[in-house]
């Protein structure tokens, strides 16, 4: 099925909440910069953040940067906007980020037909503005 280009949602659509958790990730989105929590202690990455690593149990979290790419590692293509119900193509996806193994994300995934969306393509961060100025990171193929 020919389902056309893949676009992320509207951002006028999309809002987030933040905890002492996510903060450092969605603070750094603000930048433009990618980045996910690891563990101060041991090293583990973990994606989303949480307040004690589940490897060690330390609460010590350092948020280095990443260098904006990853691979797709599950995906699903939808058809219908979820809020408004209209025809819109969209293709959710699920990203291994490389820089930081074992840490996944959810984004949505552009620059290519929704068809041509598969496991392991390459992708590269975009930047997406969303409600009360945040932003959020999606993908592109690269």
């Amino acid at each position: 099925m020919a389902y056309g280009p893949a676009r992320v949602l509207p951002g006028e659509q999309i809002r987030i909440t933040t905890n002492p958790d996510t903060e450092p990730f969605w603070q750094a989105a603000k930048e433009h910069k990618l980045t996910a929590c690891q563990c101060g202690e041991c090293g583990e990455f973990r994606m989303p953040p949480t307040a004690v690593c589940p490897h060690c149990g330390s609460r010590e979290k350092i948020w280095p940067a990443l260098p904006g790419t990853a691979t797709v590692f599950s995906y699903v293509v939808c058809n219908k906007n979820p809020k408004t119900g209209e025809d819109y193509v969209y293709v959710p996806v699920v990203v291994d980020l490389d820089g930081a193994p074992g840490a996944r994300l959810n984004a949505n995934v552009t620059g290519c037909d929704a068809d041509e969306v598969h496991i392991g393509m390459k992708v590269a961060v975009e930047w997406t503005s969303i409600q009360d100025d945040w932003v959020l990171p999606n993908f592109r193929k690269s």
